[in-house]
């Protein structure tokens, strides 16, 4: 009773304390290790969430830490004033990895967002010859790029936008995973078209097969620039290097977010050619931590980790295997499993309730996932994971899904 009490009393101190912009598990964790984590009463857990893809390596990585570790023993913030020995390997091993001739390195997923809308833009000035302050950037509808004001604006969730206003123009909303709406949106003012490869906030929407490359061929054609948002999608987490790899897509920017973090550090970075990232030139944008020697130096190992382990073959292999195995559940509360790689989403008929009631009974159970919009179980663990650790997951899965919660 005591340490349940000791449950109680942090929920509630957050609660007392914080903001109520969350509504997550009534979990309080206090350690992490691989998959697993535990909470302040000693249960341990399977982490099926990974942060929103931030702990692809899993929590603490080893080498990850020790990289951590290493460099706040030696520096971890110059500010861009001046240069750190970390700055320039780690952009030099993204670039490489990626296959860019550039990066501009941010903190968080939506900072790096926010600044590949700039570079679309002062390119569709400078490079496209847009009319000043008219370039227009398509986006779709469910899309999820962060809370930003300019980035809620352009949201099609009103409780992400009410209250918030006025908000940014000059972005205009489509269908997501209509290649024909894009064609028929663009117009002499369109400078770019943001687009997650799979959409993870909306619920692991997958668009139709041949999408990303027929909307890559119409910005080529039409003098747009492609922007993927791979926060959540890039560095393995669909069983490839990036989402947009399963089409042979290379989009002119590249946003990668959260897993460049290794799970311990935020890191994100925009990356581009040339010809797009000369547009920044000294005083036009900064960053007082983007592209410090801690996060360059947490970078460099996220990305070698990455490469080493291959973690997005293990994704593709144990994802294949996953969301088949999720699929042969016979249970009357799932409408739908849809995903690829690790990130998967499975999908619980309206009738059957809601999927916080199911997360809510897994957590019970010894597994931590998470809904999204209302009824959307998603399911992303650590890359790290092995087949017997899913397999065993699986059975828990089953029988919450089986026997539904009161």
């Amino acid at each position: 009773m005591e340490r349940e009490a000791r449950t109680a009393d942090l929920i509630a101190e957050g609660e007392r304390w914080g903001a109520h912009n969350y509504l997550p598990l009534p979990v309080v964790l206090t350690r992490g290790e691989g998959v697993w984590v535990w909470d302040v009463e000693g249960k341990r857990y399977l982490d099926m969430l990974s942060a929103y893809s931030a702990l692809n390596h899993g929590h603490r990585h080893p080498r990850i830490v020790a990289a951590l570790r290493e460099q706040a023993d030696r520096l971890t913030l110059t500010s861009r004033a001046f240069l750190n020995d970390q700055y320039g390997p780690f952009l030099r091993e993204l670039c490489e990895y990626t296959g860019y001739a550039r990066a501009l390195p941010m903190n968080t997923g939506a900072e790096a967002v926010e600044t590949a809308i700039k570079a679309a833009r002062k390119w569709g000035y400078e490079r496209k010859g847009v009319p000043a302050d008219t370039a227009e950037i398509l986006v779709c509808e469910g899309n999820f790029h962060g809370r930003t004001t300019t980035i809620v604006g352009f949201s099609s969730e009103p409780e992400y936008r009410a209250g918030f206003g006025p908000f940014t123009p000059g972005f205009r909303r489509i269908a997501y995973g209509d290649a024909d709406a894009v064609e028929a949106a663009i117009t002499d003012r369109t400078v770019a078209f943001l687009v997650e490869p799979i959409q993870g906030e909306a619920g692991v929407v997958v668009p139709p097969e041949g999408y990303l490359e027929r909307v890559a061929r119409l910005c080529r054609e039409r003098g747009v620039l492609l922007v993927a948002d791979e926060i959540q999608t890039g560095l393995g987490r669909t069983g490839r290097r990036l989402a947009c790899d399963r089409e042979g897509v290379r989009p002119d920017i590249l946003i990668l977010g959260k897993a460049l973090g290794g799970g311990v550090y935020p890191v994100s970075a925009v990356l581009a050619d040339d010809e797009i990232m000369d547009v920044f030139t000294p005083g036009t944008h900064g960053s007082t931590f983007g592209g410090n020697p801690l996060a360059a130096a947490v970078g460099r190992a996220a990305i070698r980790t990455t490469v080493d382990e291959r973690l997005a073959e293990r994704a593709e292999e144990l994802g294949a295997w996953f969301i088949e195995e999720l699929r042969r559940i016979e249970s009357d509360a799932v409408a739908e499993v849809r995903g690829r790689g690790l990130l998967i989403g499975v999908v619980i008929r309206g009738e059957a309730g809601t999927a916080r009631r199911y997360c809510e009974t897994l957590m019970e159970r010894g597994i931590l996932a998470k809904e999204t919009h209302v009824h959307v179980i998603r399911f992303a663990p650590p890359l790290i994971i092995t087949r017997a650790e899913l397999e065993a997951a699986l059975l828990v899965i089953a029988e919450t899904l089986t026997a539904p919660p009161a």
